[in-house]
């Protein structure tokens, strides 16, 4: 509690500074929010971020969004990763700027953070850096890039929990809702209705991102080659698996192991 608060104040102390920080603190804490909105960059590893609804997963040169006095706490499972936090002032914003979001990080982003990337601290309005961080702030809205849409819903619903991590552990296997229904002690028609009614998403819809999510995994973690990849995850084709990870992540395996 006494790291958090020691963040907390350290983000919020100067109310109108832009903050600029590159320790990799945020994911020792419980959720927690502050009063600056926030730019939180990834280059290398995947970076986990939780929220009160769901878990977010953050991919090497992406970046997500954060409005101010939003609840969230970042988690990692990689040695390697490396993360950008730019905490912007509270002003009124609307569209953008309101909503939780990752995006790919640009051709523009990136040449503007390398312009930058020996910045660290406070910087106060009248400053150079000040109006460059802002213009950069600015550019976010503009770009109009898809969202990266791999998010999974969570649930304190303990029996669900369960089937879940179940599933996580056999995601190589060829799983079924009928199959994952009957070893629950549940009929399909009721284990459907759960995933509906405690995660609003679809049985198939949860397994492929869960899948995907493993890939990406694998893929940032190990050696295997894409086909490997795709049979230790439960595909036994290789297109198959290349199109649902496109769909998902806007991006093909290959270029996403780049």
């Amino acid at each position: 509690m006494k790291i958090l608060n020691q963040l907390i104040n350290t983000v919020d102390q100067n109310p109108d500074s832009i903050l600029v920080m590159r320790q990799q603190t945020e994911q020792r804490l419980p959720s927690h929010q502050h009063d600056k909105a926030q730019l939180l960059l990834v280059y290398g590893g995947i970076a986990y971020l939780q929220t009160d609804e769901k878990d977010f997963y953050i991919p090497a040169n992406h970046y997500i969004w954060i409005p101010n006095n939003y609840p969230h706490n970042l988690m990692f499972n990689t040695q390697d990763l490396y993360i950008i936090n730019i905490y912007f002032p509270k002003e009124r914003m609307s569209g953008f700027y309101d909503e939780l979001g990752i995006y790919p990080v640009s051709k523009l982003l990136s040449e503007m953070l390398f312009f930058s990337e020996k910045w660290q601290g406070d910087y106060y309005r009248g400053s150079w850096e000040f109006e460059f961080l802002s213009t950069l702030k600015n550019v976010l809205s503009k770009e109009n890039l898809k969202k990266f849409t791999i998010q999974l819903p969570t649930t304190d619903d303990q029996r669900l929990n369960a089937i879940i991590d179940n599933l996580r552990n056999r995601l190589n296997e060829s799983l079924t809702l009928e199959d994952t229904a009957k070893l629950s002690g549940m009929s399909v028609r009721s284990l459907t209705r759960l995933f509906q009614t405690k995660l609003h998403i679809t049985f198939i819809q949860y397994l492929k991102m869960l899948r995907i999510i493993r890939a990406m995994e694998l893929i940032k973690d190990t050696d295997l080659n894409m086909t490997e990849i795709a049979y230790e995850i439960g595909y036994s084709n290789i297109a198959a698996f290349s199109n649902n990870f496109q769909k998902l992540t806007n991006m093909r395996p290959t270029e996403f192991k780049k």
